[in-house]
């Protein structure tokens, strides 16, 4: 029997529940920090748990990959009464191969279902600057954001009370989240609102 995604992630979620509890340890933590500084600085019971789930985790992936079980998931995103369900890639897991088809296959329905829900608000580019009002947040026009769009392979959709996010997406699904995979994957961030976008950080 050949566990699925849904059972996957149960099984990471007791074994990190496990590891807060004390019941996993890895002895070994302190040379894997090549900084005997660093070693001594840190709680190494907290280290010792994280290592035991990171650990655990990377044979999750190994079975993933063996078994081709997806990493997908699929999330349900609701504004302004307004519904869709779309795929994205569990945080715990790691894509396989067809799994990056998925999301692109949902790019066409995540664009109208943004336009659909965005109509007349204002859209916000997030950057990692802070501007000299002290924002994150760049407004952008309706015609650049539709160049932001022709570039990227997928789609991201999530929701607050008042604003909606948009994920523009290309490259590697495993890599896209950090910054150091640009310009080669990487996600453009965009918030839509009627008047200006919150302090929460996306």
């Amino acid at each position: 029997m050949i566990y699925t995604t849904d059972e996957l992630i149960k099984i990471l979620d007791r074994e990190l529940q496990e590891n807060w509890k004390g019941k996993r340890i890895v002895l070994s933590s302190a040379k894997r920090i090549n900084d005997p500084v660093v070693a001594k600085a840190l709680n190494m019971d907290q280290v010792n748990k994280v290592f035991a789930y990171r650990d655990f985790r990377r044979q999750i992936h190994e079975y993933q990959q063996n078994h081709g079980v997806s990493g997908i998931i699929w999330r349900t995103c609701t504004f302004n009464q307004q519904t869709i369900t779309y795929p994205e890639i569990h945080n715990q897991l790691i894509p396989i191969p067809g799994d990056k088809e998925i999301l692109i296959a949902a790019r066409t329905k995540i664009l109208d279902f943004w336009y659909q829900v965005t109509e007349k608000m204002n859209f916000w580019l997030v950057n990692g600057k802070t501007g000299s009002n002290g924002s994150h947040h760049q407004q952008i026009t309706f015609s650049y954001l539709q160049k932001l769009i022709k570039q990227t392979e997928w789609a991201e959709i999530d929701a607050a009370r008042t604003e909606i996010y948009l994920g523009l997406c290309w490259g590697d699904p495993q890599e896209y989240p950090y910054q150091w995979a640009k310009p080669k994957s990487g996600c453009d961030r965009i918030i839509a609102t009627v008047s200006e976008p919150s302090a929460i950080k996306i």
